[in-house]
């Protein structure tokens, strides 16, 4: 039997689902690899994968598109790893740098400049332009709250604007892919979960920055009804951009 491929991104935020598949036998019916969120998607996009825990604003690109796992990477509020870091105080925020990792942070960026704060802003991708605010997300922006005058977590401003929780990456597929190996694989990731206390032990420590709050607080990893919904939306909006 062909292996199914598969890409994971390599933050901080995915390596309990790693520790998962790569504790479980499930790792011997895989090939996986490990890409920045963008990566992830295009490799979806494109066939390379055949599964990528790629960024939810990608979702409408991918040919026959389905979510094929109980877990993903959410929040239900302030997720402190994917923020707008500024300069200035969002209602004078008129130029933002986007961040290349990931599209879904951006297009929530966007969202939220547009919707919820009413603001006209100027995007570029240029990493020499100087401009008012920067999108960062993921292990960059670990311990970096305190060095900029203002930082916006997108995971609380999307709470403030809708009500709801969010929903960042999803495991998604871009073909039919058997139940029983659904099954297999949401195990593997229950087991991730269940042994985060094993990953914090591996983890670098850093400054400013609480990693067990983090693993086990702000983020959370299940595919509810109300993610779903929020999902829905925030794809919605997108279209509106």
């Amino acid at each position: 039997m062909d292996k199914i491929k598969i890409s994971a991104v390599a933050y901080t935020n995915t390596k309990a689902f790693i520790y998962g598949l790569e504790h479980s036998d499930i790792i011997n019916k895989i090939d996986l690899s490990l890409d920045i969120p963008s990566d992830c998607a295009a490799k979806v996009i494109s066939g390379q994968a055949d599964i990528g825990l790629m960024p939810v604003a990608a979702i409408p690109l991918v040919p026959n598109a389905n979510i094929v796992a109980d877990y993903c990477i959410g929040s239900d509020g302030a997720v402190n790893s994917v923020f707008i870091f500024s300069d200035v105080p969002v209602e004078e925020i008129k130029t933002l740098r986007l961040d290349s990792h990931s599209r879904t942070s951006n297009n929530l960026a966007k969202v939220l400049l547009k919707f919820y704060w009413k603001q006209d802003v100027e995007f570029t991708t240029d990493l020499n332009a100087k401009t008012d605010a920067i999108v960062l997300i993921g292990d960059r922006t670990f311990g970096k709250k305190d060095d900029f005058a203002f930082a916006y977590d997108m995971g609380a401003e999307w709470k403030n604007f809708t009500g709801l929780p969010f929903m960042y990456a999803a495991w998604v597929a871009n073909k039919e892919i058997s139940q029983e190996f659904k099954d297999e694989f949401n195990e593997a990731l229950k087991f991730g979960l269940e042994h985060r206390k094993e990953v914090l032990q591996d983890l670098p420590q850093t400054d400013n920055f609480d990693l067990k709050d983090y693993l086990y607080h702000k983020l959370q990893f299940e595919v509810t009804e109300d993610r779903k919904k929020a999902l829905n939306l925030f794809l919605a909006y997108i279209q509106e951009l």
